[in-house]
């Protein structure tokens, strides 16, 4: 049974960042959602801003504000997962867990959680051990919401360097290109791109 509708191109949802305005996590994300973007994706980012604006998850509350039914909804209609977070202390920082948590929400859907979904993996720290842990943590995660991670999954070491600039822009390279790549591989599980429709995808930052 196919879980995709005829209504679009493939929307990939980005779900990542920090507290911190322009951090690099954030910055890295909206860069591979960019790519997606320009191989004919709709693309939707929640960043620090709309991740911070997700109370705490608590299983016992049924009711849920409207940033949270966006944010749960998004996911339920993304034919692709791009998940991005800092190495805190060796694993995934409280506020992107957070709203992965709030994901239960898709438990008794008929395409439960991110089953049949590619999931791109993404994480920024300053030294390789928390960036290996928690890229390990994050596939552990897309493995237990039935998700697909990604053959790719990048990690950068902030330490000491600016891989962005101002803008926003990667000013290296072979990271650039990993994002790319990473963009592409979440893509493949999507359904193909409409003809005509590339031009009319625009990421969107939800509040």
């Amino acid at each position: 049974m196919s879980f995709h509708s005829p209504r679009r191109q493939p929307l990939i949802v980005g779900i990542g960042g920090t507290t911190r305005s322009g951090s690099s996590t954030e910055r890295a994300l909206a860069a591979a959602l960019a790519h997606a973007e320009r191989l004919g994706a709709e693309t939707r980012l929640f960043g620090g801003r709309e991740l911070a604006a997700l109370p705490p998850f608590n299983p016992e509350i049924q009711t849920r504000t409207p940033e949270e039914i966006a944010f749960v909804e998004a996911v339920r209609q993304a034919d692709g997962i791009l998940l991005a977070s800092p190495g805190y202390h060796g694993g995934v920082s409280g506020l992107v867990k957070n709203a992965i948590d709030l994901l239960e929400d898709l438990r008794s859907d008929e395409r439960v959680y991110l089953d049949g979904r590619a999931v791109g993996c993404i994480v920024t720290a300053a030294g390789w051990q928390g960036c290996n842990t928690t890229l390990s943590a994050l596939r552990d995660i897309a493995h237990a919401l039935r998700g697909w991670p990604t053959p790719l999954g990048v990690t950068l070491n902030t330490a000491g360097v600016s891989l962005f600039d101002a803008s926003g822009r990667c000013t290296e390279s072979a990271v650039q290109q990993s994002l790319e790549t990473l963009a592409q591989q979440t893509l493949a599980f999507a359904p193909p791109v409409q003809k005509g429709r590339a031009s009319h995808a625009r990421i969107q930052h939800l509040a």
